[in-house]
C-alpha cells in the first residue's frame, strides 16, 4: 500500500470507525460482532481505493452502507438461521456413565469378529487372558514363533478393521 493510501485509510479509521462501531452495536446489540463488521468494512475500503479519495461525507456514507450490508448478509446466512447462542454450557455428566466403555467394547468385538479364528484366538488369549507367548503356545498347541506371527498379523488386521469403523489412532 502506498504511503498516501495508508495515511488516508488511517485517517478514515480515526474519523469514522467509532461511529460505524456504535451504529453496528445499535443494529445488532453485539459488541464482538461490531468489531468484526468494522474491521471487514475498513478492509473493503482498503480494497477499493476510490473510497479513500472521496470526500469525508461520502466516504462516511459508504462505510455505513457497507457495514449495514454486512450485518444484513450475516443475518441472512445459514449459520445465523440455524444456530443460536447460549450463555450456559450443556451439562457434563458428573461421573463416567460407562457409555464410552460399552461403545469401545462393541467396536472391538465387531473388529475381532472379522479376524480369522487363528488370529482371534491368539489375540483373545494374549490381551483378554493376559497370557504370555509361551502359555499361548502350550494352550493352543502351536509353536511360539507362530503365536508371535499370528499376534502381529492379527493386530494389523484388527487395526484396519477398527479404522474402517472410524476409529483413529491418538
Amino acid at each position: 500500500m502506498p504511503d498516501e493510501d495508508a495515511r488516508l485509510l488511517r485517517e478514515l479509521h480515526d474519523q469514522h470507525a467509532q461511529a460505524v462501531w456504535r451504529y453496528v452495536v445499535h443494529l445488532t446489540g453485539d459488541r464482538a460482532m461490531a468489531d468484526d463488521v468494522v474491521q471487514e468494512t475498513l478492509l473493503r475500503a482498503w480494497r477499493k481505493p476510490a473510497v479513500l479519495d472521496q470526500s469525508q461525507q461520502s466516504a462516511r456514507a459508504w462505510l455505513f452502507t457497507v457495514a449495514r450490508n454486512i450485518v444484513i448478509d450475516d443475518k441472512r446466512s445459514a449459520h445465523s438461521q440455524h444456530e443460536f447462542g447460549t450463555d450456559t454450557l450443556p451439562e457434563r455428566p458428573s461421573q463416567d456413565d460407562g457409555a464410552d466403555a460399552v461403545l469401545d467394547a462393541w467396536l472391538v468385538s465387531d473388529a475381532l469378529a472379522e479376524l480369522s479364528d487363528e488370529h482371534r484366538a491368539v489375540i483373545v488369549h494374549a490381551y483378554y487372558g493376559g497370557r504370555s507367548i509361551a502359555e499361548i503356545s502350550r494352550e493352543l498347541d502351536i509353536p511360539e514363533g507362530t503365536v508371535k506371527s499370528r499376534l502381529h498379523y492379527g493386530l494389523r488386521a484388527m487395526r484396519l478393521a477398527l479404522q474402517e469403523r472410524g476409529v483413529t489412532e491418538r
